[in-house]
């Protein structure tokens, strides 16, 4: 009885915020049922950092991979508020939370019918394609960050975020406010094709390191 009520209290939250995100994915499923007469035997799957292909899968596992990790996600972006230690926290930016889970799913969609239409024989640089979507979400992700509060899941957790609820608002404040240029700078990419993915990996890794660094002289600061 106490599953049956947790399934039914998980189902109303979809059904007042997230059932567009879950049409969404099953809309992935049915592209991949759809499409999969129109597929080849191997589908074209992982693009080089130069936008060349240099993996492929078989057309089930290419096709339907992706709708059940972006449904996997969703149940996992739907347990996270549920099983953290700090969720009333979580409650305080859970407007923005709910919108970064839109974000991701749709980027992961945009991904997949790229995918689909490269495989039916259209062609265009991966990389270069990709890069608004990165910036849309990378850019969204500097938003996150200056709106959510201390918990265990989502933004910058490091031993001294955790730790301190002021280093944590200091160091997310400025994270946001990098992840924001970060986004903007994957932009760039659209016209550099050949080394589009630099301007995503480069900024997002630098500013990650930057900012482990910067929470952990923050803490020392006030200890």
């Amino acid at each position: 009885m106490q599953l049956f009520i947790k399934l039914y209290s998980i189902y109303t939250i979809m059904r007042k915020r997230q059932w567009l995100i879950l049409a969404l994915i099953l809309i992935s499923f049915a592209i991949a049922v759809y499409f999969y007469p129109w597929m080849p035997a191997r589908m074209a799957s992982h693009w080089n950092i130069h936008g060349d292909v240099d993996g492929y899968m078989p057309k089930a596992l290419g096709l339907f991979l992706m709708p059940c990790i972006s449904l996997v996600l969703f149940g996992l972006f739907l347990i996270i508020p549920r099983i953290d230690p700090l969720r009333e926290n979580i409650k305080k930016f859970r407007d923005y939370f709910d919108m970064f889970i839109a974000v991701m799913i749709l980027f992961l969609f945009y991904l997949y019918l790229l995918t689909i239409l490269w495989n039916l024989g259209t062609r265009f640089n991966m990389g270069q394609m990709l890069m608004p979507a990165f910036g849309l979400l990378i850019y969204y992700c500097g938003i996150l960050m200056q709106n959510a509060k201390r918990n265990w899941f989502i933004g910058i957790r490091t031993p001294w975020t955790i730790s301190s609820e002021e280093v944590w608002e200091k160091t997310h404040l400025l994270g946001g406010r990098l992840f924001k240029i970060a986004g903007v700078l994957a932009f760039l990419g659209v016209f550099i094709p050949d080394y589009a993915l630099y301007f995503v990996l480069v900024p997002v890794l630098g500013f990650s390191v930057f900012l482990f660094v910067y929470s952990y002289v923050k803490y020392r600061a006030i200890v």
